[in-house]
């Protein structure tokens, strides 16, 4: 072996009993910290992605209960000529549709207390309103009285159905015409005594990437004139 070898090992081995220089360390901790925030950006990303795949499967169900519901209560809709002339001074059943409302008597209530005082008859009505929860936003709103009485756009519980909703639209099918009308109303004269035989609901709504998606329905109704008496 060599002088300078053997003056080399020395050196070597103090080097590495000192461990890293403060470049090293500076250098260790820049790839660290670098690979962290990548780490951190792709966590935060894959959370993103996750929170939107729920929130938008949850609009989609939300949507779609509401749609389910409203046609089952469209297809119980219903008038009776059975009523008190004493105490209402016109018929209480009644079907008043616009296009962007709707107030009807359905059979499709259902009670949810065993000893309630209630039928299977309501007053149902929807419509879009500001959304409480949510400042420049619409809902969905469902009103619900369980009795029938004289004043049918007045009282019972009013619940948010859906929210995000950009847009609603009902039509009414015209069996004598034979086309697609925006209004109905049981008050007027033309449909007195009768029901549209299907009703068509277009719903939109705006999802969380952004986009609006439409749902459409269309209901049935059952017995689309009062029963004689």
């Amino acid at each position: 072996m060599s002088a300078g070898s053997a003056a080399a090992s020395p050196r070597t081995a103090a080097r590495g009993r000192a461990g890293f220089t403060l470049i090293e360390v500076l250098i260790a901790l820049t790839i660290t910290a670098v690979v962290g925030a990548l780490l951190v950006g792709t966590f935060r990303s894959v959370d993103r992605a996750n929170e939107i795949v729920r929130d938008q499967g949850d609009r989609y169900g939300s949507s779609r209960v509401a749609l389910t519901r409203l046609a089952r209560e469209l297809s119980m809709a219903f008038l009776s000529k059975r009523f008190d002339g004493n105490q209402f001074r016109e018929r209480p059943t009644l079907f008043v549709g616009r296009e962007d409302t709707l107030l009807f008597t359905t059979m499709a209530h259902e009670r949810l207390w065993l000893d309630a005082r209630e039928s299977d008859q309501a007053v149902v009505e929807y419509g879009l309103d500001d959304d409480p929860a949510r400042r420049d936003a619409k809902a969905l709103f469902r009103r619900e009285k369980p009795r029938i009485d004289a004043e049918a756009d007045r009282g019972g519980r009013r619940d948010v159905v859906t929210d995000h909703v950009t847009g609603l639209r009902f039509q009414y099918w015209d069996q004598k015409r034979k086309e697609w009308v925006r209004e109905w109303s049981t008050r007027s004269t033309e449909h007195a005594d009768e029901l549209p035989l299907r009703v068509k609901v277009e719903l939109e709504v705006k999802l969380m990437d952004g986009r609006t998606e439409k749902f459409v329905t269309e209901a049935r109704i059952a017995i689309t004139a009062p029963p004689e008496l």
